[in-house]
């Protein structure tokens, strides 16, 4: 399964790499009250959390799914600027019923992929909003009333948030961090100059990749989308907040854009969710998990596993093809004999493939 984004015709100088003060508060937003997803970042999270005042905490718990589950498109500007002052503005300027309806997108739209009316002039939509806000809770409930009665008033206090967020840890986290944003971003441009999109893709994350007739780029993720980058084209900002997760922006109308983790040496890459899926699957028969708990302890032939277990050889036979095609076994020759060994760190990573791809 894979998100697309149709880029053909579109000129190489609008592929985008650029850093985001904005999109990278957004990140560290959802650090904060998603510590469990970013195991990485425990001891950030922890002191930062621990030092905000009262406040300024409550004021967060109030917005957070604007950031908690997903990342509002708020957050991800399609034309990065050079301060976080300067994205501001230019939220500032978007429209209310745009504003509104991308802010419920998250939390209250039945289909990301599906352009819905605006709650702000829809009763239907503003009563179908309202419900699925009170089913989150009371505070949600009420975050909700406020931008749907005073969209004006509540844009006013989110931006005061973030502003202050800035000024009580976010300034020194961007001062830390955007050097190495932006001698990533220029990395890929530069890659993409010289060696071209695909090399450009490669190098951001193994879960993006161009399509074989170039035209579209292709985002490895559970959840499907399909968008188009032609007119507008397309941002990729990088962060260090994101792992696990790639951010893409594919609703309708906006412009698409992809935050990608920045590459650390102890960061694992992403496994592809196909193979994650053919392993899970090469698991779930009975006699190959019984197979696997005699081929975790030392390497077998065929003949030695039917003997055991009591089944044929070719019956062992279709068990292993399976097992070895799901890249959990190891094989060597020795004389005229195939030995099968379980490949023990490929099982191990199973349980974090598979949560980094639920994650993504």
């Amino acid at each position: 399964m894979a998100n697309v984004i149709d880029i053909a015709g579109l000129p190489p100088e609008r592929i985008v790499f650029s850093p985001s003060p904005l999109a990278e508060l957004g990140a560290a937003l959802h650090v904060l009250s998603e510590p469990g997803h970013h195991p990485g970042l425990h001891g950030w999270a922890t002191a930062t959390a621990s030092a905000l005042k009262p406040d300024l905490a409550d004021r967060l718990c109030e917005a957070d799914f604007l950031w908690r589950t997903a990342r509002s498109d708020l957050l991800l500007p399609a034309v990065p600027g050079a301060t976080l002052a300067e994205e501001l503005d230019a939220l500032d300027r978007i429209d209310d019923e745009t504003f509104v309806a991308a802010a419920f997108e998250i939390a209250c739209s039945p289909s990301y992929t599906r352009h819905t009316p605006s709650p702000l002039v829809d009763a239907g939509e503003r009563a179908r909003v309202r419900e699925m806000a009170a089913a989150r809770g009371p505070r949600q409930a009420a975050f909700t009333d406020r931008m749907l009665e005073d969209p004006d008033g509540l844009r006013v206090w989110l931006r005061r948030l973030l502003e202050d967020c800035d000024q009580a840890f976010f300034a020194d986290t961007w001062r830390r961090v955007r050097i190495q944003l932006a001698a990533d971003a220029r990395h890929k441009a530069e890659l993409l100059q010289r060696k071209g999109l695909a090399e450009a893709l490669a190098s951001a994350s193994a879960a993006l990749s161009l399509s074989e007739d170039g035209d579209s780029i292709l985002v490895d993720k559970l959840a499907g989308g399909r968008t188009t980058a032609y007119g507008d084209g397309v941002t990729f900002i990088p962060t260090a907040f994101g792992w696990p997760h790639l951010v893409i922006v594919h609703a309708p109308g906006w412009r698409p854009v992809i935050q990608y983790p920045v590459a650390a040496p102890e960061l694992p890459p992403p496994a592809a969710l196909e193979l994650v899926q053919r392993r899970l699957e090469a698991l779930a028969h009975p006699m190959r998990m019984r197979l696997c708990r005699t081929l975790a302890r030392g390497p077998h032939t065929t003949g030695e596993l039917s003997e055991s277990y009591g089944i044929t050889p070719p019956e062992v036979s279709r068990h292993i093809a399976v097992l070895k095609k799901a890249g959990l076994l190891t094989t060597r020759r020795r004389g005229r004999y195939v030995l099968h060994q379980l490949d023990l760190p490929s099982v191990a990573r199973l349980g974090s493939d598979f949560l980094e791809s639920v994650l993504r």
